[in-house]
């Protein structure tokens, strides 16, 4: 109805005379019928509408949880790392920082923003440091900063990792694989 409250048509008045009977019967019809489909009419249904019609949707399935790999970092098994592919850098906690002899800290004005808005300023950035996953042997920057001291992953590996070494992720059947040329290691997360 609003719709036709914000309706304007600009005609001669001669011929509005002539056209109010049919124009109102239109009206009328348009609000108070509704269009009757006939019985052996065919409509084409298309899209998303069609697949849940048909059952043809995969079925849902549940959350395969976090994908954590180990790793190593010179002679110090460290233990866990996180793959988040939603971290655009390299994370490393100031306690893990602390317990890796010879990493230099460099300062930087970086600032990171939290997922629920808040911002952080990290300690330092450290570049090259040499992580060892499965066979492999990797160079990582990270961004150092505190991070909660009760949780068991000091290392968060982001997209920058996971393009160097190639990550190819199933979530469904919970793999990652890690490649290096034509060699590749397998982690079942």
């Amino acid at each position: 109805m609003e719709i036709f409250k914000k309706l304007e048509i600009t005609i001669p008045f001669s011929e509005v005379l002539q056209q109010i009977p049919s124009y109102a019967k239109f009206l009328k019809e348009l609000l108070m019928k509704k269009r009757k489909y006939i019985e052996k009419e065919t409509i084409e249904v298309q899209g998303n509408c069609s697949a849940i019609m048909q059952k043809v949707l995969p079925p849902k399935l549940k959350d395969p949880r976090s994908f954590i790999i180990p790793y190593t970092i010179g002679d110090l098994e460290v233990g866990r790392a996180l793959i988040d592919l939603g971290a655009s850098i390299n994370l490393m906690s100031l306690s893990m920082f602390k317990r890796i002899e010879g990493l230099d800290l460099k300062p930087t004005r970086m600032t990171l923003q939290l997922a629920e808005r808040s911002l952080k300023y990290p300690y330092g950035v450290v570049e090259d440091v040499l992580v060892k996953v499965g066979k492999f042997l990797f160079s990582v920057d990270f961004v150092v900063m505190e991070m909660e001291k009760n949780g068991d992953v000091p290392l968060i590996f982001g997209r920058p990792f996971m393009k160097t070494s190639r990550a190819l992720i199933d979530v469904e059947n919970g793999n990652l694989n890690v490649r290096v040329q034509d060699k590749e290691v397998n982690f079942d997360v």
